[in-house]
C-alpha cells in the first residue's frame, strides 16, 4: 500500500532545512561576535603596522569578508547533509510505525514494530503500538471465534428442528404430541441462545443505564428464584452477607448473580450438596462471592470455564444444560461494571467464584462512585 502525499516539502526535508539554518545562525553569530572582539576598541581611521603590512578598520573588514563568506557556504554544506542523514536516524522509527500501520490496515495484526534501542519517546510509542495491536488481534481473534461457535450453536436446533419435521412430513402417522414436545424443546434452547448472545452484546457495549443497587438484594432474590430447583435437586443453598452498595444496571447485575447462582446449583453433587452465596464490603469494593461443592476441578479447567460455549462438566442434566455462556456472561457483564472476576478450585471440591465491583461511596444521604 502506498500514501500519496500533499504536495510540499516532507518532514525529513523540513528537519534538514532546520538544522542548516540553526547551523547557520550560529556560525553568523558566532563570526560576527569574534569580528567584533578583534575591532573591539579600534577608533575609525586609526592605522596598524605589522612589518610591511599597514591596516586600518576597513581593510581588516575587507579582508575578513572572503573568510566569513568560505565558513558560511562550508557550515551550509555541512548543515544540509549532516541534517539530512541526522533527520532520517530520526524518522527512522517513525518510518517503522508508518508501515506498522499500513499493514495492520490491509489486515496483518500479527506484525510488531519491536523497536530496539533503549527506552525513550519513540521507543515508548512503538511499544504503546505493539501493545495495541496485539489486543486488537485477540480481540478479532475472539470474535472469530465467538461468530463460529455461535453460528454452531444456533445450527444445532436448526438441523433438529429440520429433521423432526422432515420425519412428521414422511410419516403422518407418528404420534405429533411427541413431535410438539420436542419441537418445543428445541425452539425454547434456540431462544434462550439467542437472548444470551443479546445480552452477552449489551453488556460487551456497556449500552446500559446506571443506577444505585445493594449487591446483597439482588443476591437474595436470585436465590430465592432458584431455591426450588436447588430443593428439586436435594441442595442447601445458604445466603449471609452486610449491604453492599454499587453503582450498575439493576438488570445485568441481576443477570450476574443468576448465572452464578444457577451454575453453582447445576454442577454440584447429585444429592446433600450446598452452595454458599456471601456479599461483602472490602476497602473501596463490594464482593460477591458463591461457592459450591461438587467434583474436584483442575486449575487448568477452570481458567476455561469463562469461555464462550464452555460447560462445566461433561455430565450435566438436559433439563438445565444452559447453552455454555453462562460465566462468559458474568465476565462481560463485570467489566462492563469495571470489576474483576475471580474463578478458584476448591480443594474439597467445587468452584469458589468472586466478583468485585466497585464500591459506591456514602457522604451523608447521598451515594456516589
Amino acid at each position: 500500500m502506498t500514501v500519496d502525499r500533499a504536495p510540499g516539502l516532507s518532514v525529513r526535508l523540513k528537519l534538514t532545512l532546520s538544522y542548516a539554518g540553526f547551523l547557520m545562525l550560529a556560525g553568523v553569530t558566532l563570526l560576527a561576535a569574534a569580528l567584533v572582539f578583534v575591532l573591539r576598541g579600534l577608533p575609525d581611521g586609526a592605522i596598524y603596522t605589522t612589518g610591511d603590512l599597514i591596516a586600518n578598520r576597513s581593510v581588516i573588514l575587507r579582508s575578513f569578508a572572503p573568510f566569513v563568506t568560505i565558513v558560511l557556504a562550508c557550515l551550509l554544506v555541512f548543515g544540509l547533509v549532516g541534517g539530512w542523514i541526522l533527520a532520517g536516524r530520526m524518522l527512522t522509527p517513525l518510518t517503522r510505525i508508518a508501515d506498522a500501520t499500513r499493514m495492520a490496515t490491509n489486515g496483518s495484526l500479527s506484525h510488531r514494530i519491536r523497536l530496539p534501542g533503549r527506552r525513550d519517546e519513540f521507543r515508548e510509542l512503538a511499544d504503546a503500538f505493539d501493545t495495541m495491536l496485539a489486543q486488537l488481534e485477540a480481540q478479532v481473534a475472539e470474535q472469530q471465534r465467538f461468530a463460529a461457535n455461535a453460528s454452531h450453536e444456533l445450527r444445532t436446533p436448526l438441523a433438529v428442528t429440520q429433521t423432526l419435521l422432515d420425519v412428521a412430513r414422511n410419516d403422518p402417522n407418528r404420534d405429533t404430541g411427541e413431535l410438539i414436545d420436542r419441537l418445543h424443546f428445541v425452539n425454547a434452547r434456540a431462544i434462550d441462545l439467542t437472548e444470551a448472545l443479546l445480552l452477552l452484546s449489551r453488556a460487551d457495549q456497556r449500552s446500559f443505564s446506571r443506577e444505585h443497587v445493594d449487591l446483597s438484594l439482588i443476591a437474595e432474590e436470585a436465590t430465592e428464584t432458584l431455591l426450588p430447583l436447588a430443593e428439586k435437586r436435594g441442595l442447601t443453598i445458604k445466603t449471609s452477607g452486610d449491604m453492599t452498595a454499587t453503582i450498575g444496571s439493576h438488570a445485568l447485575l441481576m443477570q450476574l448473580t443468576t448465572n452464578l447462582v444457577h451454575n453453582a446449583i447445576v454442577h454440584n453433587l447429585p444429592d446433600k450438596g450446598t452452595v454458599w452465596v456471601t456479599t461483602s464490603v472490602h476497602h473501596q469494593a463490594v464482593v460477591l462471592t458463591v461457592e459450591n461443592t461438587g467434583e474436584k476441578l483442575a486449575p487448568q479447567f477452570v481458567s476455561t470455564l469463562v469461555e464462550l460455549f464452555q460447560r462445566g462438566t461433561q455430565h450435566i442434566r438436559t433439563d438445565h444444560a444452559g447453552v455454555g455462556l453462562g460465566l462468559a456472561i458474568v465476565r462481560s457483564i463485570t467489566q462492563a461494571h469495571e470489576g474483576t472476576l475471580t474463578l478458584i478450585p476448591r480443594p474439597a471440591g467445587g468452584l469458589c467464584v468472586t466478583v468485585q465491583l466497585p464500591a459506591a461511596r456514602v457522604r451523608g444521604d447521598v451515594q456516589q462512585l
